[in-house]
């Protein structure tokens, strides 16, 4: 049944051309080039393996970061704790392992809290939908806390957390990292396997349809037997995993726990999906887009530090970017509406 209805979703769009069916991703790859030749004109050395390997490596982190934030605004929903999972995975790591756990022994256990806290984000948001996002805000404060009352306890620096980084985990993310001697990180390949696995799942599993059908009309999944409480909570889950999973591999990267390292990514993330053309009111869009928004967004900062702009005018600039293409896609009906 629920082919179904995607099938009358796929009908009623098949009129339409394909230049107008992909607006998003056909705006996506304009700005992109639009970027590159901008760039190449007016920055020297922009074009070059070692931009090209900077731009990778950031784009790899807001990527990693943006996977549950693409999942969540597939269902109408935003996940505000993104930040607060990375800055608390980024210190408590290294505190494990000053405690003699074994690294990946560490990385599992944070993992599994990062999950955990995601789950717990899940349950309640639903459960108080209309506050969500000040639940989801609530629940990132609560864990990156008590992550530094842990953290704290015997030191005066609870924000920080030195230990050394094992070289394997340096090699992941680090700008001069080698996958099997090839000059990229593994981080890059990380990310790429994630979006194409991701890609795969959402449009060839019962999990993917359902997503877009809770998006699409929360009513008539109920009526189909989806579970939304149970796809807000594994949506949530994933969420709070690939947040505790970008601050361990920036750990990496920067070599020492700061607990606002995630600080950056609380609106990246939500920029880096609406610039890809993923609905924030549910149903429609995807992981691809955002990979394209989080190119477009990476390329643009990198453009405008080549510039010299300072970081309150890259702001302005990324602020002015998202106006018009929240005005762009605003035009477009929902889903719902489509049918």
């Amino acid at each position: 049944m629920i082919s179904t209805v995607l099938n009358t979703e796929i009908g009623a769009t098949r009129g339409a051309s394909p230049l107008r069916k992909h607006k998003s991703i056909s705006i996506g790859f304009c700005l992109l080039a639009c970027l590159l030749i901008l760039g190449a004109l007016l920055v020297p050395g922009f074009v070059s393996p070692q931009n090209a390997r900077s731009i990778l490596l950031l784009a790899a982190f807001l990527g990693l970061a943006s996977v549950g934030q693409t999942l969540c605004a597939l269902v109408g929903a935003l996940d505000l704790s993104i930040p607060y999972i990375i800055g608390g995975a980024n210190i408590l790591l290294p505190s494990l392992m000053v405690a003699g756990l074994p690294a990946p022994v560490a990385m599992i256990v944070v993992l599994l809290l990062g999950i955990l806290v995601g789950a717990c984000n899940g349950a309640l948001s639903f459960r108080l939908q209309g506050q969500a996002l000040i639940m989801s805000l609530g629940l990132g404060f609560a864990a990156v806390g008590a992550v530094q009352i842990y953290t704290s306890l015997g030191s005066q620096f609870g924000g920080t957390v030195f230990a050394p980084v094992p070289g394997w985990l340096r090699n992941l993310s680090a700008f001069n990292g080698k996958f099997f001697g090839l000059p990229f990180p593994p981080v890059i390949v990380i990310w790429a396997f994630i979006a194409v696995a991701l890609g795969w799942i959402m449009h060839n599993t019962w999990f993917g349809r359902s997503l877009y059908a809770v998006g699409g009309s929360r009513t008539a999944a109920g009526r189909l037997g989806i579970s939304e409480f149970k796809i807000w909570t594994v949506i949530h889950s994933v969420s709070g995993a690939m947040s505790a999973l970008t601050g361990m591999l920036l750990l990496g990267f920067s070599g020492g726990g700061f607990v606002g390292v995630g600080d950056p990514y609380l609106f990246t993330t939500v920029a880096a999906v609406v610039i890809g053309g993923t609905s924030l009111l549910g149903g429609a869009g995807g992981y691809g887009a955002t990979v394209l928004g989080v190119l477009v967004l990476t390329v643009l900062t990198s453009l405008l530090v080549g510039l010299g702009l300072s970081f309150p005018a890259q702001q302005a600039v990324v602020g002015l970017l998202i106006v018009p293409m929240v005005a762009i896609y605003a035009r477009s009906p929902h889903i719902r509406n489509q049918i």
